[in-house]
């Protein structure tokens, strides 16, 4: 599953983790790595195929980005006219509870080191309610 998300581990996945009872783990890539996250690779592509033309009208940007091919694929483009919130920010307390249901990788082993990935990977756990006696 690829979900478009912000950096912080907000309360929304928490509660899709627990909505839909299963773990997540989320990786984010790291600030200026953007070699490593494969759509900053179609924009290189997109930037050569319109191969300098005038792009002033958005029909124009969208005739470009529909006709454009990536790995022998044309992409599905859709015009997004919706502002997306920014900046969510949580109050301590609330950012405390939502790290009740958060493990970082820490410690994670590749060829025998220990990595701290804690800033990049983040698994949000499914806690079932306990049952009531």
């Amino acid at each position: 599953m690829v979900l478009s998300l912000s950096y912080h581990p907000e309360p929304g996945r928490a509660d899709f983790a627990g909505r839909h009872q299963v773990n997540l783990r989320l990786a984010y890539y790291p600030p200026y790595h953007s070699k490593y996250n494969p759509i900053e690779r179609t924009w290189g592509v997109l930037e050569n195929h319109w191969n300098g033309s005038i792009l002033d009208e958005i029909d124009t940007v969208l005739q470009f980005a529909r006709s454009m091919t990536w790995n022998g694929h044309h992409p599905v483009v859709n015009l997004v006219t919706q502002t997306y919130q920014t900046g969510v920010k949580l109050t301590k307390r609330a950012m405390a509870e939502v790290e009740t249901q958060i493990q970082r990788l820490d410690e994670f082993e590749v060829n025998g080191k220990l990595l701290n990935l804690g800033k990049w990977f983040v698994d949000i756990l499914y806690c079932p309610e306990p049952a009531l006696a």
